[in-house]
């Protein structure tokens, strides 16, 4: 019962979550169009700007939200409702320490306004009122929003988003006709944007208080909280390390490339970029939901039944992520002639760069749940090495083989860390097996997509489908070229993989993890 119960929530996080992401993917679409059609580009400009900035100072949060979910794992499994007031308690207290340094921070930051916004052509208190609103939103992250990692931790993220998330898109809605009919557009989208963070909290918190009527949380006592749960105080700063880590890497290629080429090319890398960011977001949406439950199923499951859930979601998300692959290396260069034009192009060396960056990026969320459902961060040295290592690869290979060169250091860096040192972390201290499973499980996988890899590209060449020709035909391919790649992949899966057969059997009498 336990087990089927943690399947449907996980199906659920993921349905809602992804419905959720396409609604706002086209409401963003057209709130971008109506933003630039009826303020122009300086205001968008300034806006994103503003956004940066808040981002720069939330920083200081990263680490705090994990440690806690993961902290609650094992409470909300037992049900100690008293240890559940404690920890989010604490999680307050700290919450609202880190909410005073944003302030002083960004106090600080808008006396530099007149300096950072300089050759601004709009009024400077567009500057000062696009940053307060976005900071008021920040700020009730930290005050009241703090409540929702119950929901999470206890494998409910669909609540989040019919609570908060979808009041943000129906204040989407509000700000697009307000732009587009009302005198002073930005003024509206302003006022707009501070009265739904109020409205989203409230619902958020209604939410959550209907959930847990037992939650209550006293700030005052964090302090004492703090040495009652030493080891959280410990995983934050270990959660921190990686975290920024994530970040650094995330940006080091862009900077390289500048530094090694121009300008030019980081905007042509960039539009790549956004495609891999955009399905980096869509595959999220359908797996970010189920950490809760991967913790759960650690707190109550033998090592045994463990590893072989991690193999099943390995088999699945291989599949995923192989054919996502597929798709942007055959499909990628189509949609940027049809969207840009040919001249942004990268050629087929890069793009297959890019791809394989993108295959072993996206392949490391699986490890990185396991692990932090084991509570494993204390790795900080990985994530330090990664970030170095990724950046001396990337210079060398800039220096002598310029934008080759700064895509294979940095897809040779993230290799050594995302296939090799993670899953010998995790079996190995998680786990406790033996890591050549792991590796030998890997590479079967890697052969059969070479093998489909080779067949699609052989039945497409076929087919002579030009998908550069025509939108239409550009839309066909979209669907065409991932069920060819998808489809053999799976029936070779199937077919030589015990855990894909055990997955599919699963999936069809709906038997729980």
């Amino acid at each position: 019962m336990v087990a089927t119960s943690r399947t449907a929530k996980s199906v659920k996080n993921s349905a809602v979550a992804l419905g959720f992401y396409f609604i706002n993917l086209v409401l963003q679409f057209f709130s971008r169009k109506v933003f630039l059609d009826h303020l122009g580009a300086e205001v968008l400009g300034l806006n994103t700007t503003a956004t940066n900035l808040l981002q720069f100072l939330n920083l200081a949060e990263l680490g705090i939200g994990t440690a806690i979910a993961c902290t609650l794992y094992k409470p909300l499994f037992d049900k100690d409702t008293t240890a559940i007031n404690e920890i989010v308690s604490l999680q307050g207290w700290m919450y609202r320490r880190i909410a005073w340094v944003v302030i002083a921070g960004s106090t600080v930051l808008m006396a530099f306004f007149p300096w950072i916004f300089a050759k601004m052509p709009l009024p400077l208190w567009y500057a000062y009122a696009s940053f307060a609103v976005l900071l008021v939103s920040a700020l009730l992250s930290y005050f009241v929003n703090y409540k929702q990692i119950v929901l999470s931790a206890d494998q409910q993220e669909y609540k989040i988003q019919y609570s908060y998330k979808a009041a943000i898109l129906v204040k989407t809605l509000f700000q697009i006709f307000a732009i587009k009919y009302f005198d002073n557009g930005y003024v509206w989208w302003l006022v707009l944007e501070v009265v739904f963070a109020v409205i989203a909290s409230v619902a958020l918190d209604w939410m959550v208080r209907r959930t847990y009527p037992y939650l209550e949380t006293s700030i005052s006592l964090g302090r004492r909280l703090s040495r009652k749960y030493p080891d959280i105080i410990t995983k934050i700063k270990q959660i921190f390390v990686h975290k920024i880590n994530g970040f650094a890497v995330s940006q080091l290629t862009s900077l390289v490339i500048y530094a090694f080429a121009s300008l030019s090319l980081v905007a042509y890398y960039s539009n790549y970029m956004l495609i891999v960011g955009g399905i980096g977001a869509l595959f999220g949406a359908v797996f970010n939901g189920i950490g809760a439950s991967i913790g759960n199923l650690v707190v109550e499951k033998e090592t045994n039944q463990v590893e072989q859930i991690f193999n099943q979601l390995f088999s699945f998300r291989f599949l995923l992520i192989s054919t996502l692959c597929f798709s942007v290396y055959t499909l990628s260069t189509p949609f940027i002639t049809i969207w840009v034009g040919s001249a942004y192009l990268l050629d087929s060396t890069a793009v297959w760069f890019i791809v394989l960056t993108m295959f072993v990026g996206m392949g490391r969320s699986l490890a990185e749940q396991f692990l932090a459902a084991y509570n494993m961060f204390f790795d900080v040295w990985a994530a330090i090495s990664e970030a170095c290592l990724i950046m001396i690869l990337s210079i060398i290979g800039g220096y002598f083989w310029d934008l080759h060169g700064i895509l294979g250091g940095g897809f040779i860096g993230m290799t050594v860390f995302v296939l090799l040192w993670k899953p010998y972390f995790l079996f190995t201290k998680g786990f406790k097996r033996n890591v050549w499973r792991y590796y030998k499980m890997y590479a079967l996988h890697l052969a059969m997509a070479a093998i489909a890899w080779g067949v699609s590209c052989y039945i497409l060449s076929i087919l002579s489908f030009d998908s550069e020709s025509s939108v239409f035909e550009f839309i066909v391919s979209c669907i065409l070229y991932p069920l060819i790649y998808g489809f053999l992949l799976f029936c070779l899966l199937y077919i030589m993989v015990d855990d894909m057969r055990i997955l599919v059997r699963r999936i069809l009498h709906f038997r729980g993890i």
